[in-house]
């Protein structure tokens, strides 16, 4: 049976994301739409500002979008597009009222007993959702899944990890579709890079540590390493490459490093509808991967490295993959599927 789901924070960029990519979810039927006071109650399609490049879905026209109140949605499922000084205040509520709450919104996802949840790289700390609903005395439960860069970052780690990382610089070269419809000016962006995101490297110096850390079924023991960043903002509209160096205890050879990258795979994925059939791709070409040619990778869900080469004590590489699919809407939504497979939803 098909399970309801709404999005909440429904008209902005990775709102739009969540309503494109669930229209036609096998699993989900997509019931609700949520937004601010003024425009509750209006046609979703009338106060959409839709992306030119990506069509707006027409079951979705005629929806009355709703308040943001689990007293207003039904729904089993909610994923949530809003600004994180919101979704401080709202997550909690729906999640008191027994819904499970996909969040892309970063207000939670340092909590001890929450979730940071990237399938194919620690599927089992969805064990924290049973934490969380005793520590909180809550019916339902909040899951999040980490900062867009950081979910390229951790994922291009995670097979690394087999060698001991002991350290991570990385610089990121961030789309403009990551600071919203219109978070980025044409005349600021445009023949233009912008060596400042705001929280955006405090978010991938901390993340991806939990991300990549042991749990033990009560909490999560952070990675023993760390990670400084560099991020900026360049004209490119979906799709955030990363130039990743990583100091590894052991000394693998180049090919070694190919091959984990290459036969990675996570069995705890197989069957959900997001989950791409790779979740990394391996280029061998010298100028790959690029947004416009590998962003749209495995339905976008693919991550894709290149230019693997030696560094130092380590390795250094390239790194992309899609912001707003498999670093936002996509990342929830997997995050949700492996949720009810595990729970027999």
């Amino acid at each position: 049976m098909r399970m309801k789901v709404g999005v909440l924070g429904a008209t902005g960029a990775v709102g739009q994301r969540f309503i494109q990519l669930l229209a036609e979810h096998p699993w989900f039927e997509l019931a609700a739409l949520t937004a601010s006071e003024r425009s509750a109650g209006k046609k979703y399609g009338e106060i959409a500002k839709w992306r030119l490049d990506v069509p707006l879905p027409d079951k979705v026209k005629d929806l009355k979008v709703l308040p943001t109140s689990p007293e207003k949605v039904d729904a089993d499922i909610v994923f949530s597009a809003l600004p994180a000084s919101i979704a401080k205040d709202v997550e909690p509520e729906f999640a008191k009222a027994g819904f499970v709450v996909a969040s892309n919104a970063s207000a939670y996802r340092m909590e001890s007993d929450v979730p940071l949840m990237i399938p194919e790289v620690n599927p089992d700390h969805l064990g924290l959702v049973e934490v969380q609903k005793k520590n909180r005395h809550w019916d339902g439960c909040i899951i999040t899944n980490p900062n867009c860069s950081v979910i390229a970052m951790a994922l291009s780690l995670k097979p690394l990890m087999k060698f001991g990382i002991k350290g991570v610089h990385v610089a990121t070269m961030q789309a403009v579709s990551g600071a919203g419809y219109e978070g980025v000016s044409s005349m600021a962006i445009l023949d233009n890079v912008i060596p400042y995101i705001a929280k955006e490297e405090e978010k991938m110096e901390i993340e991806a540590q939990k991300i990549l850390g042991e749990f033990d079924g009560a909490k999560v023991k952070n990675a023993d390493f760390a990670v400084s960043a560099s991020c900026n903002r360049v004209p490119v509209i979906d799709g955030h490459t990363e130039a990743i160096w990583a100091s590894l205890c052991d000394n693998p050879s180049l090919s070694e490093v190919r091959d984990a990258f290459a036969k990675f795979k996570c069995d705890e994925v197989k069957g959900l509808p997001t989950a791409p059939e790779k979740a990394i791709i391996v280029h061998d070409a010298e100028d790959r991967p690029q947004p416009r040619l590998d962003r749209n990778a495995g339905k976008g869900m693919s991550v894709s490295v290149g230019r693997i080469m030696e560094y130092a004590d380590g390795v250094k590489y390239i790194a992309m993959g899609h912001n707003t699919i498999r670093g936002a809407a996509g990342a929830s939504i997997l995050n949700a599927e492996l949720f009810c497979k595990t729970y027999k939803r």
